[in-house]
């Protein structure tokens, strides 16, 4: 015999089902992730229609099913109306939903998933043309991976495990990401003999990834706060140029390819947001 819930919940993900239906796939704070069906969702007349568009959250009714629940009533609480509106913010808004559909658990509270992902689609949506979209999307994907267990380590060396710190005097300097070794690697050591330099050489050789810059170094140790750092006060000013962009850029694609090494799976809106145009993004 079926049964009703309450539940609280934004949708991540709808597709077609059946003539008139929608599949969607919920977050709920209460109890993770739900997977249901919304009956004439696709009509024009369905007052379920715009409730169970994407990143739509609900107070919702569902009757729990055997092989698939279904809603019966949807209150819209909260909408983000202007990440549809931009092409980029959509595709990094869908980009974090296909994140956060991989980590997420079913029939668990999610509570702090919830929180952290509409925090950071409202970041996105108040993101003004003139700011960085890359660093928003960075940050909300390092934060997802956090809670996820799975963040890269960016403070100290994985297999000397020496503090690591950036070097702007030198611009040759840097420093490598292992997938393998989960973080950061220091590319050189010292006071070492020879031979033992050239073994370090080699095992590193068979581990690195991805190299990071001074500038691309110390943006991603401080992605792990709350908020984006204030620029002036980690980096050297001749630093402050029109290159920051592009690191904001590389430090994006070097997570987005450890989250999809992690979690043994690539995510479609991370592919479109690499042929999008600087203006489009």
């Amino acid at each position: 015999m079926s049964r009703i819930y309450k539940t609280t919940g934004i949708i991540l993900k709808r597709t077609p089902f059946g003539e008139a239906d929608r599949l969607v796939k919920i977050l709920s704070p209460e109890f993770g992730l739900i997977r249901a069906m919304v009956p004439g969702a696709r009509k024009y007349t369905s007052k379920l229609s715009g409730r169970s568009e994407l990143f739509v959250v609900n107070d919702l009714l569902i009757v729990k099913g055997r092989s698939l629940d279904q809603i019966i009533q949807a209150d819209i609480l909260k909408s983000y109306p202007r990440l549809s509106k931009n092409l980029g913010k959509l595709a990094a808004s869908q980009y974090l939903a296909e994140l956060v559909l991989s980590i997420a658990l079913e029939q668990q509270p999610q509570w702090e998933l919830y929180e952290l992902l509409n925090e950071h689609l409202h970041r996105l949506e108040e993101i003004s043309s003139d700011q960085s979209l890359h660093s928003h999307l960075a940050q909300g994907v390092l934060h997802i991976l956090v809670l996820a267990g799975i963040s890269p380590q960016v403070h100290t060396c994985c297999l000397t495990g020496e503090t690591l710190s950036a070097n702007f005097s030198n611009p040759h300097w840097r420093v490598g990401l292992s997938f393998k070794e989960g973080g950061l690697i220091k590319l050189a050591i010292t006071e070492s003999s020879v031979s033992t330099k050239q073994e370090y050489s080699k095992i590193i050789r068979t581990l690195i990834d991805q190299q990071l810059n001074a500038v691309e170094f110390s943006l991603l140790q401080q992605l792990f706060h709350p908020y984006l750092p204030q620029l002036r006060k980690i980096l050297p000013l001749e630093y402050l140029n029109d290159f920051l962009p592009l690191a904001w850029v590389h430090i994006e694609h070097m997570l987005r390819n450890y989250a999809q090494y992690h979690l043994g799976k690539s995510f479609r809106s991370a592919d479109l947001i690499s042929t999008l145009s600087r203006l489009e993004f």
